[in-house]
């Protein structure tokens, strides 16, 4: 009886990938964190309030990110036993219901949304979209179009502005409105990588995604897409009058990073394309090490 407790009790772990930690959710969580940064650093927010404006949205990204994860199972049941990476997921064996899922969805949906209302109305108001109809509307998209990726970017960096609010109290367009553009040409780069996983899968099982669509022409399209992230990643930092260890560090970083990562990349290659998805959460810490290494160099030094 132990045995069959403990089962079901990390079936239900599994269904919120923590198991997984910090994969997926490390890359919910990157936007924001950048964000908090570079407002941090406009105001010269002092360090303390912002470490914990950090750790909140690292909080609320996590549950945010598990609760996407356990709706895109519900949602996605059928489509998931036609997959090979997917056919082993706790909802499609049955080894958990759909309404023990439900109610554990309900739950990190509502803890999400008291940790925006502890920041402050403004907060709260801008940050319900993100939940709906953004990440809400996510497990859809791969029905609707062929651009799912793209919806993706909308609903994992939402907070850019979220974040952004949470700050200054005030959106300023011209330099977060940019990044958050970026941020979406990231999204869309990365989980197209991830898609290439399962495009046999996909293609049998009437799935759409920007893995498909770009075909043979996937490299190039997505050397544009990291073109447009890095374009508006230097913009927003020439708009946010960021210093030297943010251009050397986050975006020439950032330009390695791709570099290595596209002369590497094996396209037909499933487990390369799981390393490299992966290997994104790694980018968003060395440009939020640049970002914070800045900021430390005008408000501390």
């Amino acid at each position: 009886m132990a045995a069959q407790a403990k089962s079901t009790w990390y079936n239900y772990y599994k269904l919120t990938r923590l198991h997984k930690f910090p994969h997926g959710n490390i890359l919910s969580f990157w936007p924001a964190a950048w964000a908090l940064a570079m407002a941090a650093f406009s105001i010269n927010l002092p360090f303390r309030k912002l470490l914990a404006q950090t750790f909140m949205f690292a909080v609320r990204s996590t549950l945010l990110h598990s609760a996407a994860c356990i709706l895109n199972d519900i949602c996605d049941i059928d489509f998931d036993r036609q997959v090979e990476r997917t056919k082993n997921r706790p909802l499609v064996t049955g080894a958990i219901s759909v309404t023990g899922a439900t109610i554990l969805l309900s739950t990190f949906v509502l803890a999400s949304i008291v940790l925006l209302a502890m920041c402050s109305p403004s907060v709260l108001l801008w940050g319900l979209p993100g939940i709906f109809p953004f990440h809400a509307l996510y497990p859809l998209m791969k029905r609707w179009t062929w651009w799912p990726q793209a919806w993706l970017g909308l609903a994992m960096n939402w907070s850019v502005l979220v974040a952004w609010i949470s700050i200054t109290g005030r959106i300023n367009l011209q330099t977060v409105g940019i990044l958050f553009a970026g941020t979406i040409c990231w999204t869309i780069v990365y989980d197209t990588i991830y898609a290439c996983q399962d495009r046999k899968d996909d293609i049998a099982a009437g799935i759409k995604s920007t893995a498909l669509l770009f075909g043979t022409y996937i490299c190039p399209i997505l050397y544009l897409f990291t073109a447009a992230f890095i374009a508006c990643l230097t913009y927003a930092g020439i708009s946010n009058h960021q210093g030297l260890p943010f251009f050397l560090i986050s975006v020439g970083g950032a330009v390695a990073f791709f570099v290595w990562q596209f002369v590497t990349w094996h396209v037909d290659d499933v487990n390369d394309c799981a390393a490299k998805f992966a290997a994104n959460g790694n980018l968003g810490l060395i440009i939020w090490v640049g970002m914070i290494l800045d900021y430390y160099w005008k408000t501390v030094l």
